[in-house]
């Protein structure tokens, strides 16, 4: 797995959430200066809820994956530790893609290494279950990026999006919208009308292994030649 965080020592891996943590608390502490002339507070405590949405996958994404609570199948697709049965995918965060995404790519680029970091991330769960002769779990995730003509060829059925899901998504608007900026290297806003739940049997995707390492392969190829 290709991550520049993890690739560096614990030491520097703190100096960078201190760096994090000193600049959100600066932003923070001018925001209270200006609140406390101009006595709009509402605006202090938004500046905060935004700063900590923000740094938030600076510090829970790499504390859940010591943890052993999150596991990475590639540099941007981690899983939740099975739980009664069910294994919880997920996308990088904006951390992930801060720390992989090759800063010289442009957009279409790095929309095709998105994807087959996906896509890859999905060939590694899907073997690991098989080595463990666990092959009986569900998949369930959440994306605005996967369609469901994708889904279907992935094996995944999409599925009503629960309440809980659709907050989580609404109170992380911002962080979303700039990782959908920083991957399409512009101002990008996610449209959350398109976010889709999908579910699915492991046994199915196990179905669609060769299907899905051909569509791996041709990822790679596309993003290989346009670099």
């Amino acid at each position: 797995m290709r991550h520049n965080y993890y690739s560096k020592s614990y030491r520097e891996q703190n100096q960078i959430q201190l760096k994090i943590a000193g600049v959100a608390l600066l932003i923070n502490l001018v925001m209270l200066a200006i609140c406390v002339v101009s006595g709009f507070y509402f605006v202090f405590f938004l500046s905060l809820a935004i700063t900590l949405s923000i740094i938030a996958p600076f510090f829970d994404v790499p504390s859940l994956k010591k943890k052993g609570s999150l596991i990475y199948y590639s540099s941007l697709f981690v899983a939740e530790k099975e739980s009664k049965g069910v294994v919880k995918i997920h996308g990088g965060s904006l951390f992930d893609y801060v720390f992989v995404l090759d800063k010289s790519l442009n957009g279409l680029q790095r929309t095709n290494f998105i994807l087959q970091q996906y896509v890859e991330g999905l060939l590694n769960l899907i073997n690991d279950f098989e080595k463990r002769q666990n092959t009986t779990v569900k998949i369930q995730g959440t994306s605005y990026i996967i369609n469901h003509r994708t889904a279907s060829k992935l094996g995944l059925k999409v599925v009503k999006t629960d309440f809980i899901q659709k907050c989580i998504l609404v109170l992380n608007y911002i962080p979303l919208s700039i990782s959908n900026s920083f991957a399409k290297r512009k101002l990008s806003f996610p449209n959350l009308r398109n976010s889709k739940t999908f579910k699915g049997e492991l046994v199915e995707l196990i179905k669609r292994k060769q299907d899905l390492q051909n569509l791996n392969n041709k990822l790679q190829r596309r993003t290989s030649s346009s670099i």
